[in-house]
Formats: C-alpha cells, sequence, structure tokens
C-alpha cells in the first residue's frame, strides 16, 4: 500500500499539501458531487496557494488568529489548508452559536478576521448576527473595522459571491491574491515550524465557557496519519465526511486524515441522511464517519429507499459510546466490516485509543480499542493519582505528540489539565484490560452516587439498549433527599413503539442491582446536542430536575 512520504514532528501542513501533490498529483483529493467539483491533488493545492495568497494580501501574519463561521462548504476546506500554508491559526466556531457565544469566542480568541457564510437554517441568519454584534459594520469600508466589542476584529469576509456592508466576498479575496507571488508565500510558508499553533478549537461547552484549544502542526499530522494508519487508508480510498469541520472530527480525523493517506474527501455540507447516502453512491466512498446518533438516521433511511453501499469498508463512529446493536447493522446492512471505534478529545488533537480494522466486532463494540501508535494511556486513581492495576476502573490520562499546546490565554486551565509529568487528564473514567483495550465507563462528573453507591451511566444504558423497543438510551442522575441521588433514563423508543414506565422497571427487576433501576423514566423524541452530535446530560440533567419537581432538592443539595 503506497502512502505519502513526510516525517512527523518535521512537517508542517503547508508541506505535508505540496509533498502529497508530488507525490500524488492525480490522485482524487476533494469531490462535492452535487456542486459538480472534483479536484485532484495538484489542483487541490494550486487552490488552497491562492487562498493562502488572498490571506497574505489582506495583511494576516503567521501566528494571527483567522475564525470561520460555516458548515461543510468547499470553502471551509480551501480555508484549513490555505491558513496552513500562510501560517495563520484558524480559529473554528460551532455553527450552533448565536451572538452571545460568538462575542465570546471572537473576544476571547482575538481573532482579526471572520469567514462566514449566511446561515444554515437560514439564509441570513449569521449575517444578522454579526451586524447585531458588530452595528459598526454596516458602516464601515472592507478591512476598516473599528468595533467597539471587538476591538481585534478587522476584516469580515462573507463566503459567497454576494456583496454585503463591511465585508469582502470570496472573490474579493482571491483577486486580491493575485498580488502575491509564488516566491512570498514559499518564504511564508518555510518561515513556520512543525511546533507552531495551527488550530484552535473551543471545547463544545457542556460544562462552563468554552476555552480555546491551541493545536499544532505536529499534534494534528500526527493524530490524522495514526488514525489512517489504523483504518489503512490510502489513494484508493474516498472519505464520506458528514460531520462538522468546526469540529476534530471533521477536520481532523476527516479532511486531514484523508490528506495525510493522499484518500479523497467526500464531505456532506449539511448532514441529512439521505445526503449521507446519496455521497456515498455517487462518490463510490470506501470510508463514512458518524457519531452513532448519524448511523442510527441512515440505517432508518435505508428501510425506505436503497441505496448502494457496497463500496463502504471502514471509518469511525466516535463522539458518543456506541450501541452494540447499531454496529452490527453499519456491518450487516450498510457493509462497513472494518468500521472502528475512536476515542479521544480535542486537548487531544483528538483521537487517544482507537480499535484496528482487524479487531473483532466483539472488541470494536465493547471498547474504544488500545492506545495509538506513539501515544502512552494509563488509569489512574482520580484521588490518589497512583495508576490503578488492569481491570480497575480509574481516570484515563494521556501523554505523547497529541497533547496540545495549552489552552489560549488560560494557564490555570491549561495547568489542571496538563500534570508536571505531561499527562493530559481526561476526566473520563475507563477500564483497561490485559492486552490494553480501554472501556469508557463515563466522566468523572457524570457519575451518580446514590446513598453512598457508585452508579456508572453507561452500564445502564448498555444494558437498556437491550430492549427490542428502545432505539436510545441516556441515563442521568438527578437531586434526592434521600439519597442525594437518583437515576433516570431517557428513552428514545423506535418507530411504532410504545412503552411506560412501569414495563421498563420489569424489564429491569432482577436483572440489574435494584440501587441501579432508574428511578423515573422519561421517553423522549430528540436529546439536546452540541452541533458535532455530543449529547449534553446536564441539559437531560436539568430538564428531569424540573419536569420532576426536584428543584428545591437540586438546591439543598448544592448548598
Amino acid at each position: 500500500m503506497q502512502l505519502p512520504q513526510y516525517e512527523v514532528g518535521k512537517t508542517t501542513i503547508g508541506q505535508l499539501v505540496d509533498l502529497v501533490a508530488e507525490q500524488f498529483g492525480d490522485s482524487k483529493a476533494l469531490e462535492y458531487h452535487n456542486l459538480g467539483i472534483t479536484y485532484n491533488y495538484r489542483e487541490f493545492r494550486d487552490k488552497c496557494n491562492d487562498v493562502a495568497k488572498g490571506f497574505m494580501a489582506l495583511g494576516a501574519e503567521r501566528g494571527e488568529h483567522i475564525a470561520i463561521w460555516a458548515n461543510n462548504v468547499p470553502e471551509w476546506v480551501y480555508t484549513q489548508f490555505g491558513t496552513g500554508k500562510m501560517g495563520a491559526v484558524l480559529v473554528t466556531v460551532n455553527t450552533s452559536y448565536r451572538s452571545f457565544e460568538l462575542e465570546y469566542l471572537m473576544k476571547q480568541s482575538d481573532s482579526t478576521t471572520l469567514l462566514l457564510i449566511g446561515g444554515v437554517r437560514d439564509a441570513d441568519e449569521y449575517i444578522k448576527v454579526v451586524y447585531d454584534v458588530c452595528p459598526e459594520l454596516k458602516d464601515s469600508e472592507p478591512g476598516k473595522l473599528k468595533s467597539e466589542k471587538l476591538p481585534k476584529l478587522k476584516n469580515v469576509i462573507f463566503i459567497g459571491e454576494e456583496k454585503h456592508p463591511g465585508m469582502y466576498n470570496w472573490n474579493d479575496i482571491l483577486e486580491m491574491g493575485k498580488n502575491v507571488s509564488d516566491a512570498e508565500l514559499q518564504a511564508r510558508q518555510d518561515s513556520m515550524t512543525p511546533d507552531d499553533a495551527i488550530n484552535m478549537q473551543y471545547t463544545s461547552g457542556t460544562t462552563g465557557f468554552p476555552k480555546g484549544v491551541m493545536l499544532t502542526h505536529t499534534n494534528l499530522i500526527g493524530n490524522a496519519k495514526s488514525l489512517g494508519g489504523c483504518m489503512q487508508l490510502s489513494s484508493k480510498d474516498t472519505m464520506c465526511i458528514p460531520v462538522p469541520f468546526f469540529h476534530c472530527f471533521g477536520c481532523v480525523l476527516g479532511t486531514l486524515t484523508c490528506v495525510v493517506s493522499a484518500s479523497a474527501m467526500a464531505p456532506v455540507e449539511a448532514f441529512k441522511p439521505d445526503a449521507v447516502l446519496e455521497t456515498i453512491q455517487a462518490s463510490k466512498c470506501t470510508t463514512l464517519h458518524g457519531v452513532p446518533t448519524m448511523f442510527i438516521a441512515e440505517l432508518e433511511e435505508m428501510k425506505g429507499k436503497k441505496y448502494d453501499t457496497s463500496h463502504l469498508r471502514t471509518g469511525i463512529m466516535a463522539g458518543s459510546p456506541c450501541p452494540i446493536e447499531v454496529m452490527k447493522q453499519v456491518v450487516s446492512d450498510m457493509g462497513a466490516s472494518e468500521m472502528c471505534i475512536t476515542y479521544g478529545q480535542t486537548e487531544a488533537s483528538p483521537g487517544i485509543t482507537m480499535t484496528r480494522t482487524s479487531d473483532s466486532l466483539e472488541r470494536r463494540v465493547s471498547t474504544v480499542g488500545r492506545a495509538l501508535p506513539e501515544v502512552e494511556v494509563k488509569i489512574v486513581d482520580p484521588l490518589t493519582g497512583e495508576e490503578t492495576p488492569r481491570g480497575v476502573q480509574g481516570e484515563l490520562c494521556t501523554r505523547g505528540y497529541h497533547v496540545m499546546k495549552g489552552y489560549y490565554k488560560n494557564p490555570e486551565a491549561t495547568a489542571e489539565a496538563i500534570d508536571n509529568d505531561s499527562w493530559l487528564h481526561t476526566g473520563d473514567l475507563a477500564i483497561m484490560d490485559e492486552e490494553g483495550y480501554c472501556k469508557i465507563t463515563g466522566r468523572i462528573k457524570d457519575m451518580i452516587i446514590r446513598g453512598g453507591e457508585n452508579i456508572y451511566p453507561r452500564e445502564i444504558e448498555e444494558f437498556l439498549y437491550t430492549h427490542t423497543k428502545i432505539k436510545d438510551v441516556q441515563v442521568v442522575g438527578i437531586p434526592s433527599r434521600k439519597y442525594g441521588e437518583e437515576v433516570a433514563a431517557f428513552i428514545q423508543l423506535k418507530p411504532g413503539e410504545s412503552a411506560d414506565q412501569e414495563e421498563m422497571k420489569a424489564f429491569c427487576k432482577d436483572k440489574i442491582a435494584f440501587h441501579k433501576i432508574p428511578e423515573f423514566f422519561l421517553f423522549v423524541d430528540e436529546y439536546p446536542t452540541t452541533a458535532s452530535g455530543k449529547i449534553q446530560k446536564y441539559k437531560l440533567r436539568d430538564l428531569a430536575t424540573q419536569e420532576l419537581d426536584r428543584e428545591d432538592e437540586a438546591n439543598i443539595e448544592t448548598a
């Protein structure tokens, strides 16, 4: 299997794009079949060069922060690798953000430039938000914004051909870039080092204010290479990428993993199960990424309409625990017999552990795999910090090339996350077996303590998944005067099914310990999620606390 030749730790993203273009110039790099866009790696490099020159013409310097607020449009990919070539740090903006969150991120990140589309749900929702945050923009000349709320922000670029007051459009940037020579771009690219931060992603904010995670060329290239190796990707593969680019899942496990492997990218602009399956069929995708809820939706879509997924071989299911039945269906119905599970977090670029294509189905549904190449993983007692014996639960910690440079302008949080021996503390509870395979058993903060008994939601969720009527389940702890906390389960039923609390309790009786049986079952159609698909359990906790009238008890518990 022929792969691009480069050395992790001695290569920048700009150099990587050039190397792949030289070695695999005729191989397909990017395809949006619905937009009629197809580039080979030579053409893709040229496109990224044009965008890099445009940013240089704007006056963007090495290390300057450029933010992008868009879904998976082609310009996102060009911007990712264009900034990688000219040295600006790409700041990714969650597509679900609104004015308060955008203002916070732009201010905290010190971004000087913002690229945006019109919107995702409405054609001009993002534009309205930007004018709300920066009312001065409407009366500004493009490139000369003076914002009271965002004093660092100078340039706003609309991704498209439309003209909006105070903004450049995409073509303006490309036209400006024609004034920058190849030699100037090359000199800029050569000035970078692999240890430079090149990407900044804000943690999903499931608790507290998001923090800006600074990731370097080495962090990202090393992680992408490891991930591609575990999937055995090569120039013969085409990856369908429906997960959002603003998240590591999209722009590291997705686009960058393709580039380091000389594979083709086949992105989906916005997740819809039919759009994903049409892309798989049209581009003959061999690889598919997604969170479990995406795969569940795709499998449902396949029941009503026939799609050709016969080329699918592998991919990554991540973001939240994978129900066993879902993995079995992905293998049997979609044909992805080598589907992998990856575990990680943004602070680790993001991959930490992963199953391999050769692992058994049992391994792939019951564990999150073993450490990636060149990555260390250990399980420690959260109280003592001592490493636990194999098979004993503790906090998963990791060390290696993949650990972030730190949180931007937040040394206290950085010191809290990374200890003096360079171990990143994930906050996740896990068990490691004798062969190094890990099971994630919950978040330290998700652990439910009922009357002194430690209860791990993941264990109850796995049991409830075995009920034939249940499509998905999330278990949380809610306040209780008597026990401190009690267990509540949020259930999504399969289409056409009905059930009640009594049936669910009867199903649990004598099969799991009494104290683990949920006191409450709440039936819902959907879960609150971040834009990257992670279920926000704290919102479920809040919802259950309100619906079950436990506010007073919550106040007692936290007083």
